[in-house]
């Protein structure tokens, strides 16, 4: 049986993150990959240079029609760009209310540009929040959603409690931006934390893994894996990854998209 995710997100003309990447991520765990852009960006490995969003009316009767007709089994979202996309999406997501959400807050790129306004920042916690069977915020993102600072792992527990009171089932907080020490992603499920650690590699600048990395999640929930178990699976799959990482644009690392296949 085919199973099928979507990917509802910004374009990345590079293809090292956005859409292009979550369906690389997609296909390479076995899930057959359907997208909706929320945005045409310009960028490349070193960062973004522009966006344009897509018409929230046109958003909102892709995901229709893909919900309709393509057998979803689960959702991501990532850049959202701004309020009535966001409320677009969610009036959308609101008839099926069972089908698994992975929302992948994206708010600033790893370059600094911010890619999410204040109004559609509102917007994402007032009405997607609540729908997310899981919230995968970088420390950064994390820090904007809970309003605290989040630099160790104790604040990044802090911040997963906090956004996990506004709604959402289950947080996980990476830890790729975390203080020194190991990469430690931690996830609060809504009863207790889990830790996922991994050796901290030296990587001057990367590009796309929090998009990987939410996207195998969201491919394992497609297959009807548990949240910990999909978190542990995209963990394992995104340390595979970036060790066997290519370099591109100078000392910006992209990930081996091959290396994210389901060997687990």
């Amino acid at each position: 049986m085919v199973v099928t995710a979507l990917s509802i997100a910004g374009s990345d003309p590079s293809g090292g993150a956005g859409i292009q990447a979550d369906l690389k991520a997609f296909f390479a765990r076995g899930v057959y990959g359907c997208a909706v852009p929320t945005a045409l960006t310009v960028q490349t490995a070193r960062g973004v240079r522009g966006t344009k969003p897509v018409d929230p009316g046109q958003v909102a009767n892709q995901v229709d029609a893909v919900l309709e007709d393509a057998g979803v089994r689960a959702v991501k979202l990532g850049m959202l760009v701004n309020a009535p996309i966001v409320r677009a999406v969610a009036k959308s997501l609101a008839r099926y209310p069972d089908l698994p959400v992975v929302l992948d807050p994206v708010i600033t790129s790893s370059s600094g540009s911010r890619l999410l306004d204040d109004h559609g920042l509102w917007a994402i916690t007032e009405v997607l929040l609540p729908r997310a069977r899981l919230v995968t915020p970088n420390a950064d993102e994390a820090s904007f959603l809970s309003r605290m600072p989040v630099r160790n792992e104790a604040e990044a527990r802090e911040a997963a409690l906090a956004i996990q009171a506004l709604g959402a089932q289950a947080v996980l907080v990476k830890g790729g931006h975390l203080s020194a020490g190991p990469a430690a992603d931690v996830l609060f499920d809504g009863v207790e934390f889990h830790i996922f650690e991994s050796p901290r590699l030296d990587i001057p600048r990367t590009h796309g893994t929090g998009c990987l990395l939410s996207a195998v999640i969201t491919a394992e929930l497609a297959k009807g894996a548990s949240t910990f178990d999909a978190v542990a699976a995209a963990k394992s799959a995104m340390v595979r990854a970036l060790e066997r990482g290519f370099m591109a644009a100078g000392n910006v690392l992209l990930p081996d998209p091959f290396a994210l296949a389901d060997v687990d």
